[in-house]
């Protein structure tokens, strides 16, 4: 192709075009896999190269698809037919860690418990905190506007973003947001990439909000409860009472069993099988311990027996259970893993919900919950009579999901809170939006995009 000979050219030995490598490309975490495959990847080492990349896609017409670690889940960094891959995961330099002003300055590439490790000579951390965190990139996390444990209270993505650097699909290099905490001149266009998946341009590097790691005193509740819908009902009333927890994670009884499974309780771990579900709870302020206290009465009024610890090695073991959750469900077989969010005070009816969806297909559904920010993670486990190639989910686990999406949407939620629409949701994404919203992003898209190159058939 005419396209791979002239990257070669400009980027020589960083042009991959062997086809087990493009193979590789064609999935992601979700397991999804894509019915095309790319033509080459490139492996960018630069921001230049990302320029070069564009450019030259720009003029023969090349779809792009950025890819960090590929740990998405929603097929959004999945190479598609004839497409560029543009791997930035190499470029993963932090350019910059200041101090007095808690900013850094990172490439998109670094492992997001790389950059923690990094931070923390300086006592200071980025709240963005993805179970997938030892795993995923900062650029990745921007591109879904990635949640995770902590979000709860300190937000998400976005919340700490407060620039960018991003290449355009001409190869165009722009500068968006600031370095200061404040600003509103112009458009807020660091909000509209954060959360784009690669649709408007290539962040090529990050300005990041940062904060002081705190000496106040940690304290972590682990709580056992009947029934999930018990324990949906405790967490909408932490969160109803005014507190703010750090975390605030929901495990149903199948993710506990399956937790287990995996971790081979000990005296380093607590004992989940057979409970009905399992609330973690974190509060890290000066009044964590009155904090605690008041979490540990409405637990207990809704049924729920709470542990309360002020360890620290206890509390990290317990929050070590719950980052164990999706190597937990890889053990159970080929599994969708879902993503969606409701209005907190909805969250016992969106397990109830899930429950009866489930039941009513036949197909099991162990579920997790972010739950102080009433995000769900149904995993859609495929019955193995059904499971057929790699990547290929049956229609009753589609029936199911779409069951699911639209229950989300009727509680005044969402289809997606943090993993992305990538491809697997898009079918759905008008259904959320409307007709009238969904054309006006199209128009975004194309204003930035006008050759709908950048990571086509993504998102819209």
């Amino acid at each position: 192709m005419r396209i791979v000979e002239d990257l070669r050219a400009e980027l020589g030995d960083r042009i991959v075009t062997e086809p087990q490598v493009l193979q590789a490309m064609r999935t992601d975490r979700s397991g999804w896999v894509g019915p095309g495959t790319p033509a080459v990847l490139v492996r960018a080492a630069s921001v230049a190269d990302v320029q070069a990349v564009m450019r030259l896609a720009s003029v023969h017409r090349v779809p792009v698809v950025p890819r960090g670690a590929g740990t998405g889940l929603a097929g959004g960094a999945i190479g598609t037919e004839g497409a560029i891959v543009l791997d930035l995961s190499g470029m993963r330099r932090v350019l910059e860690v200041d101090v007095q002003n808690e900013v850094a300055v990172v490439e998109p590439g670094i492992v997001t418990d790389d950059l923690a490790a990094v931070l923390a000579e300086h006592e200071l951390w980025w709240p963005p905190d993805p179970a997938s965190r030892a795993i995923s990139t900062v650029g990745g996390n921007i591109a879904t506007n990635a949640g995770g444990l902590l979000c709860a209270k300190y937000g998400v993505t976005r919340e700490s973003v407060l620039g960018l650097r991003v290449v355009l699909a001409d190869g165009t290099l722009i500068g968006v947001g600031r370095r200061t905490v404040k600003g509103v001149a112009g458009y807020d266009l660091t909000a509209l990439m954060v959360g784009s998946e690669g649709t408007l341009g290539v962040v090529v590097e990050a300005t990041l909000k940062l904060r002081r790691i705190s000496r106040d005193p940690v304290v972590t509740i682990g709580a056992t409860f009947p029934d999930v819908i018990a324990a949906a009902a405790a967490a909408a009333a932490i969160t109803a009472s005014g507190l703010r927890p750090a975390a605030l994670e929901l495990m149903d009884a199948a993710t506990c069993t399956a937790i287990d499974d995996l971790l081979q309780p000990s005296a380093e771990y607590p004992v989940l099988a057979g409970r009905g579900a399992f609330l973690l709870v974190r509060t890290d302020s000066a009044a964590a311990a009155d904090e605690a206290a008041l979490a540990a009465r409405l637990i207990r009024h809704a049924g729920g027996e709470p542990e309360v610890s002020t360890d620290a090695l206890t509390g990290e073991r317990l929050m070590q259970v719950r980052r164990s959750a999706h190597p937990a469900y890889a053990r159970l077989g080929e599994v969708l893993i879902e993503d969606v969010a409701v209005p907190r005070s909805a969250l016992p009816a969106m397990f109830a919900a899930t429950e009866r969806i489930g039941a009513s297909h036949g197909i099991p559904i162990p579920t997790i919950a972010h739950a102080g920010d009433g995000n769900l993670h149904p995993n859609l486990v495929v019955p193995p009579h059904l499971a057929g190639e790699p990547g290929h989910i049956p229609d009753v686990v589609w029936s199911a999901a779409d069951e699911l999406f639209h229950e989300a949407i009727a509680l005044g939620g969402t289809l997606t809170g943090e993993h992305g629409v990538g491809i697997l949701k898009r079918r759905w994404l008008a259904d959320e939006l409307g007709g009238d919203v969904f054309a006006l992003s199209e128009r975004l898209k194309a204003a930035f995009d006008p050759l709908n190159i950048l990571n086509p058939g993504k998102v819209l």
